[in-house]
C-alpha cells in the first residue's frame, strides 16, 4: 500500500494538519485502521493522533482517496473530536481506561 499526500493544510487554533491523500493498494480497500497507521508512520506521528474520517475507493480500481485529522497530541484529538470518530478510529481515552481497571 502506498500513501501519497496531496495537500496539508494547517489548522493552528484546533492543533491539527488537514491531510488529503491518495492510497495505491493491490488487494481490497485497506481498514481504516491499516492506513491511520500508514498515514501516521509515513508523517512520523503516534497513530493516536491520526484520526480518518473518509476513505473513497471508486468501484474497481485500487486507487482511494482519504481525509485525516492529524493533531499535535491525543489529548487533542480526544477534545476536539466527536466520538464516533474516535470509536471508529479506536482512540481511546486512557484516563478512563486507567480508573476502570
Amino acid at each position: 500500500m502506498d500513501i501519497e499526500i496531496i495537500s496539508e493544510e494547517e489548522n493552528p487554533m484546533l492543533h491539527r494538519t488537514d491531510v488529503r491523500f491518495e492510497i495505491v493498494h493491490e488487494e481490497a480497500t485497506p481498514s481504516r485502521l491499516s492506513v491511520r497507521d500508514s498515514l501516521a508512520a509515513k508523517l512520523n506521528k503516534d497513530s493516536d493522533e491520526v484520526v480518518v474520517h473518509e476513505l473513497d475507493t471508486k468501484f474497481g480500481m485500487r486507487k482511494t482517496a482519504g481525509y485525516a485529522k492529524v493533531y499535535e497530541s491525543p489529548e487533542f484529538a480526544r477534545d476536539v473530536e466527536q466520538e464516533h470518530m474516535l470509536e471508529r478510529n479506536k482512540i481511546t481515552d486512557a484516563e478512563a481506561e486507567a480508573e476502570e481497571a
